[in-house]
């Protein structure tokens, strides 16, 4: 059954974000032949119409009054709303981010519709679209339907594969610039900490410390090892608490959820409450001096020993591959 689907894209300093390239991925299987659009909020929003057509767009709102330029609830809930009211959509899908989890429960109330949040798989059955989404701290699965009306998911980054960009493919390019009336607040500044080049949420490789690390000074070895892979560095709620770096960097039921290709979890013990956060990683590797960690019950890979011995170690040897293997 041919579906009308809208995508809200979002942008991170100057760049779409991956999630909202796989979210056009999620739409296109959910169209089934019908049309996708996409839109995308900002002065600078038409620079990115070319690419969401690539990745599947076929036509792109594009909404450019400088409100837009950093995130608001309101604003953007107001934005959308004109959007809705002109394309009139069977299903909204947006990234299960911070700017998601936000923006997500205000529209739907707004537009009195269901919303199932953090999908990470999406299946047809039928003419139906079942919606998988993790339960209970990700120790299970629940799959879920809309019984009837108008659908709104939120899409987990890393899970759903973004398609292979067409450049052959255009996206019809359609410009707003809606009037927001009466905003309560106004972004004047945004003060970012600098915790990596590479977007936690969306790193195909994250490097995370525990307690295990022992310090700040300790975390440079994992940031050392995250940059020869050209990953990210996460960290448990311990290291966190105890100062050893800052809780941006959070992975856990109270931080941040990821799902990369790869996690390695240095001197982390393991506590239910980090596993939330990491344990549908599709490949984990342990490295722990305590061979009984809870963390290894779940690791692919296990490595018992100190980690100030075994990172250096893998820093070099992986330094050493990726030298190899380009000259």
């Amino acid at each position: 059954m041919a579906r009308k689907v809208l995508v809200i894209a979002e942008i991170r300093e100057g760049n779409l974000r991956n999630v909202s390239l796989e979210t056009l991925s999620a739409a296109r299987k959910i169209a089934d032949g019908g049309q996708v659009v996409a839109v995308v909020f900002g002065s600078k929003a038409s620079q990115h119409v070319s690419v969401l057509g690539h990745y599947g767009a076929d036509q792109v709102y594009a909404v450019t009054n400088r409100q837009f330029d950093q995130y608001t609830s309101e604003a953007y809930a107001q934005g959308v709303w004109e959007v809705v009211r002109q394309v009139q959509p069977d299903v909204i899908l947006l990234g299960h981010t911070g700017m998601g989890k936000d923006l997500a429960p205000r529209l739907a109330e707004r537009l009195g519709m269901g919303l199932v949040s953090d999908v990470i798989d999406i299946s047809a059955d039928g003419e139906e679209i079942i919606f998988t989404r993790p339960i209970y701290a990700g120790k299970a699965f629940q799959k879920r339907k809309f019984a009837e009306g108008k659908m709104f998911a939120t899409i987990r980054p890393n899970n759903i594969a973004m398609a292979e960009a067409n450049t052959a493919k255009a996206a019809e390019l359609v410009e707003l610039a809606p009037e927001i009336k009466d905003p309560l607040c106004i972004v004047k500044d945004v003060v970012r900490k600098s915790v990596g080049k590479t977007d936690l949420t969306e790193a195909k490789i994250v490097v995370s410390g525990g307690r295990g690390v022992k310090s700040a000074e300790g975390f440079k070895l994992l940031y050392e090892l995250a940059e020869v892979l050209g990953g990210a560095v996460g960290a448990s709620r311990g290291a966190c608490d105890a100062g050893y770096c800052d809780y941006a960097l959070q992975v856990g039921q109270t931080g941040k959820v990821v799902t990369p290709d790869l996690y390695i979890a240095c001197g982390i013990s393991g506590a239910i409450q980090h596993l939330a956060g990491m344990s549908n990683s599709k490949v984990i590797v342990a490295i722990n001096k305590d061979p009984e960690a809870p963390i290894f019950s779940i690791a692919d890979y296990g490595i018992v020993g100190d980690l100030f011995e075994v990172v250096p170690l893998l820093t070099q040897e992986f330094r050493n591959v990726l030298q190899n293997a380009s000259a």
